[in-house]
């Protein structure tokens, strides 16, 4: 009778230490990611990342230093973050440098506190929304590519998401500045409606060539090789957009991209290319149907595109 007493005891204290295991690991372990608030989702995350491009590249001027060469933000709601494709520790006000230099972070409050003007940021006028990581907000910067750029997947889910890159470029204040030309096909089908639509920005060409002569006539040939990798795709390229020259988005679909070699040295690095279907690219992009979005070279997690949002 006692060896039972003591073996009922043990095992009740077993069960015990078990469930205060559990319990302790449950407490430990980071909550869910939440959906992402209106204020991350709305049009006013967009004034946060203008006005922090807008102090950044005051405070670079100012200080007569470099612009740093981010490829993509993103947006908490409670912090801006900006992602460098090579480490810099030396973060200007109000920036903090986070994750060996590879990460500057500042809060939104922070961006409009006393400090020199904001400048128009027109070298980062093609930094676009495509999707939500959880809770936050993620832009990439189109002009990073070295190249085009192939967004594939299922239909309906491709031209959601390049119809919000475009609209959000025509009407969003980080693209203020920037043009965007929709060729051939897809110049005539429907892509771009309503207010984008009739933005002055907004233009139309037969041909890439046709389309690329328009922008910028005479414009010199690029000798940029093509590249696959995005540690090449990025730090290969550095940021030389011709001071003052707005940056352009070409929008073609993959059927209609020209097959001739050099045809696309007329691409300046400040401008972007995107292409609707498979094609040879430096950042290949895949929509999922149930609206992820792989970034492939990038390594960003999309949990849900802009096209399903915007």
């Amino acid at each position: 009778m006692i060896w039972y007493v003591l073996a009922v005891v043990l095992g009740l204290a077993l069960i015990g230490a078990v469930a205060a295991l559990v319990v302790t690991e449950w407490r430990a372990r980071p909550p869910k990611p939440v959906a992402a608030s209106a204020a991350v989702v709305g049009r006013q995350a967009l004034d946060v990342v203008d006005a922090g491009l807008r102090r950044l590249t005051a405070e670079c001027r100012r200080s007569g230093r470099s612009l740093p060469d981010l490829y993509a933000v993103v947006y908490s709601g409670e912090r801006l973050a900006l992602l460098l494709a090579g480490a810099d520790e030396s973060a200007p006000a109000p920036w903090t440098a986070e994750a060996d230099g590879e990460r500057w972070t500042a809060s939104p409050d922070d961006l409009h506190r006393p400090g020199p003007e904001g400048e128009q940021a027109l070298p980062y006028a093609l930094t676009v929304t495509i999707g939500l990581d959880g809770p936050e907000r993620v832009l990439v910067d189109l002009s990073r590519a070295t190249g085009p750029i192939s967004v594939t997947g299922p239909d309906e889910e491709v031209r959601s998401l390049v119809r919000s890159l475009v609209v959000e470029t025509l009407s969003g204040p980080v693209g203020a500045l920037a043009e965007v030309t929709l060729v051939g096909s897809l110049a005539d089908d429907g892509l771009v409606t309503g207010d984008g639509r009739r933005s002055s920005r907004l233009h139309t060409a037969a041909t890439l060539e046709e389309a690329f002569a328009k922008a910028a006539p005479g414009r010199p040939g690029s000798d940029a090789a093509d590249v696959t990798q995005v540690t090449w795709v990025i730090d290969g390229s550095r940021r030389t957009a011709v001071k003052d020259e707005a940056p352009h988005l070409f929008v073609v679909d993959a059927s209609q991209l020209p097959q001739q070699e050099g045809a696309l040295n007329a691409l300046r690095r400040g401008d972007a290319l995107l292409v609707v279907g498979a094609a040879p690219a430096g950042w290949r992009w895949r929509t999922e149907a149930g609206g992820s979005l792989d970034t492939g070279p990038l390594g960003l997690e999309i949990t849900r595109h802009a096209g399903r949002f915007a």
